[in-house]
């Protein structure tokens, strides 16, 4: 395969189309299997490694901060000048109390210790790519789709994340920001405030995008085009689910059967209709579902770099390899009419 690098969005930033994350390491895969991940990836053209000072997942105590001491552990031993590095300041309000004693803002203090705790972890001096995991307000996120004003609690302002991260960039510890699990709203109020106080300006967005999630498309594909953002698409696969092996065998090894009710966005009804539906195209245009899936998610025109996840090598290398899977105009036409009969089923 020939890697592809892309601008991401007006940063300075060549990623490479496709990113590895990070989040099965030191909870799926032990230290050995996350580096023979990250040298392959890296030997085929990976660039990009995405992270999180929460991984990995599901979050608990005794793992946090474990995926980013795995990469940190990697990366001590590379040019860290040909690697773009992103990581993620938890999110508030989460339960998530063994991190920083719960953060429960994403104030300058929360955000200042969150990347001083994820440099030492990663055993660098900056990170070329910073990102807020989820928002600070209220807003729906992580399988729910309707917003609920009876949720509304005091947040941290906009403003006032934005010149935190400023701050960080200035003081040379991160190259670029942004934001995840984001909505339009959000995304256009971390713009307006940029450029009305000559803060930092966000480069991407970090949503789920996959056959069965387009909801990207709606209303922030047109964000991403006219504020030129990249979307950095995690989920590709849906946890898995367009893989098709949980439709093969409802019990195979994976995330949804390990954490119960972890994934709850593909618990919704309408999932295996529409999974069972893309499977079947898959065969008959003589793929894999993952390939179908992935070769679909990596060439949308809004895709920056595509999130692969992986928890053995076989499924990391058929998921570079469907890099050379060029979609025909019949086949995305035949996808994009199973999208309208089963639109959106885990948003």
């Amino acid at each position: 395969m020939d890697m592809e690098y892309r601008r991401l969005g007006d940063s300075d930033l060549l990623v490479s189309a496709i990113c590895l994350g990070t989040m099965t390491f030191g909870q799926q895969n032990s230290l050995a299997e996350a580096h023979g991940q990250l040298d392959y990836a890296f030997e085929r053209g990976v660039n990009f490694i995405d992270t999180a000072e929460m991984y990995p997942v599901p979050p608990r105590a005794e793992t946090c901060g474990r995926t980013e001491s795995i990469v940190g552990a990697w990366l001590a031993g590379k040019p860290r000048d040909r690697i773009i590095l992103a990581t993620k300041v938890t999110g508030p309000r989460r339960a998530l109390n063994w991190i920083r004693g719960g953060p429960r803002s994403l104030d300058g203090d929360n955000m200042r210790a969150a990347l001083e705790g994820s440099l030492a972890r990663l055993r660098t001096d900056y990170v070329d790519l910073y990102q807020i995991h989820w928002p600070e307000r209220n807003t729906p996120m992580f399988g729910q789709y309707q917003f609920d004003p009876a949720g509304e609690t005091d947040a941290v302002p906009i403003r006032e994340q934005l010149e935190t991260l400023t701050g960080l960039v200035k003081a040379g510890k991160v190259r670029h920001i942004g934001l995840s699990n984001e909505h339009p709203w959000g995304v256009m109020e971390f713009l307006r405030l940029a450029r009305e106080h000559g803060l930092e300006r966000v480069v991407s967005i970090q949503n789920p995008y996959n056959l069965i999630n387009r909801t990207f498309e709606t209303g922030l594909a047109e964000v991403a085009f006219r504020e030129r953002l990249g979307l950095l698409a995690y989920s590709p696969l849906a946890f898995g689910h367009l893989s098709g092996k949980y439709q093969a065998d409802p019990a195979a090894s994976g995330r949804v059967t390990l954490f119960k009710g972890f994934a709850q966005r593909y618990e919704k009804p309408n999932v295996p209709a529409a999974v069972a539906a893309y499977m079947a195209l898959a065969r008959e245009l003589g793929m894999t579902p993952a390939r179908m899936a992935l070769a679909f998610v990596y060439r949308r025109w809004f895709v920056a770099s595509t999130i692969i996840g992986a928890t053995t090598m076989a499924q990391l290398r058929e998921n570079l390899d469907a890099w050379d899977e060029v979609l025909t105009e019949a086949a995305v036409a035949r996808i994009e009419a199973l999208h309208l009969r089963h639109f959106n089923p885990a948003p």
